[in-house]
């Protein structure tokens, strides 16, 4: 598939309306917002994510919606579809999340903004986290004060490493000395949460490099952080260099190794895993719109190619920022296509999400296949019973996908 590639499905109706089945479930579940936005500085080589830069778009006299200037008016225009096609049902909003791209490429006021629109369209619930993803360069004190006032109380640092030529090596542009300033930036404009992300299995990257980047990381003393292994996505740029022999491919005992390595950094740093790739401070700490996703709860996804989830039935937004400004603005759906899901197919996505949560997985979510499964998998140290859930061990985690293909043969 094609980075950014649109997966096929039906045809979503030009007013946007959902399944009745859909609606009648609005309510029983957490609802979050995620707004996409699809600014980058630099395309990094390894990113498949749907992003462009100001040149893909056509520069200063970009169509609207490939603006940066005008970009928030179309998330704010989807937001307001969004409340006229859930109806009047009660739904406030319990997790924003902003990603991309970077959305610090957009001006403060802009994205907060959006916060305001999505208060006012649905109310936020006490305590809402409110996330945005941020560059290390892409801020500076008088923006992290700005968002903060403005409603948004987490931000996400894409610290990625430490290392200089291993950020080379991904096209990333933020100078590594940068982090702990704008970590503290962030604790000064008074941040709830501040999580920072990093990747490992970076070709070049020795272990050494990777506990430098661990090291870095942790001095700071957030509250959360990610760490992601390098997947290379096929029609990305690092796709392109590993079939030339330009670069290799990542190794999985490396990967095995460096996962390792992190978790132990972690636990002494007093951060404990919640999700396969991702440790946090304490239960306040945690990510609550991933958990969302990983939950299978309902969520609302603006912005050109976002996902949106309502009642097991799935669609996804047109990928390009003028044609999804295009569509809000001649009062049609932004969406592509969309897809019902069956009983079954939930089931599985319950199987594949929530057993890579440290709370595990239901056993009762099993089939009879999957559950005679479960004896070996315990024999062999890779799950563990919790009461009537099946939590992943250390190893269970490195070799989680194969835990998933026993549990649905």
């Amino acid at each position: 598939m094609p980075p950014s590639a649109l997966p096929a499905g039906d045809p979503v109706p030009a007013d946007g309306s959902l399944p009745e089945e859909a609606l009648a479930q609005l309510g029983s579940r957490p609802f979050g917002f995620y707004v996409h936005v699809p600014f980058c500085t630099v395309r990094c080589g390894y990113c498949d994510f749907n992003t462009y830069t100001a040149e893909e778009l056509g520069g200063p006299g970009a169509a609207p919606g490939a603006s940066r200037s005008t970009y928030a008016e179309a998330a704010i225009a989807e937001v307001r579809r969004a409340r006229r096609t859930l109806g009047d049902v009660d739904l406030p909003v319990s997790t924003v999340f902003f990603g991309g791209g970077t959305p610090t490429l957009l001006a403060p006021a802009d994205l907060t903004a959006v916060v305001g629109a999505i208060r006012d369209e649905f109310g936020l619930v006490e305590g809402a986290e409110v996330t945005t993803e941020s560059n290390p360069d892409s801020v500076d004190l008088k923006a992290l004060d700005d968002l903060r006032a403005g409603g948004i109380n987490r931000v996400s640092f894409g610290m990625q490493s430490a290392v200089e030529h291993v950020l080379a090596t991904l096209d990333r542009t933020h100078d590594p000395k940068r982090v702990p300033a704008v970590v503290e930036w962030a604790r000064a404009a008074g941040f709830d949460q501040i999580s920072l992300d990093l990747i490992y299995g970076t070709p070049g990257e020795s272990h050494d490099d990777w506990r430098t980047s661990l090291d870095a990381a942790l001095a700071c003393e957030p509250d959360h952080v990610s760490a992601y292994a390098l997947i290379v996505e096929d029609g990305t740029a690092f796709a392109r260099m590993v079939r030339r022999g330009e670069v290799p491919m990542p190794d999985d005992d490396d990967l095995a190794d460096k996962y390792l390595l992190a978790d132990e950094a972690m636990e002494k740093a007093g951060l404990g895993w919640y999700e396969v790739s991702n440790w946090s401070r304490d239960d306040a700490s945690r990510c609550e719109h991933n958990r969302l996703y990983w939950r299978g709860d309902d969520w609302w996804g603006a912005g050109p190619g976002a996902h949106s989830h309502v009642g097991g039935t799935r669609w996804w937004n047109v990928k390009h920022p003028a044609a999804y400004a295009d569509r809000l603005a001649a009062g049609v759906s932004p969406g592509h296509a969309r897809e019902v899901l069956s009983a079954e197919d939930r089931r599985v996505e319950r199987v594949l999400l929530e057993l890579r949560l440290r709370e595990g997985l239901p056993t009762d979510v099993l089939d009879d296949a999957g559950a005679a499964a479960v004896p070996g998998l315990v024999e062999r140290g890779l799950l563990e019973r919790a009461g009537d859930r099946l939590v992943l061990t250390t190893t269970g985690r490195l070799l989680a996908d194969a835990v998933v293909r026993d549990l649905l043969p």
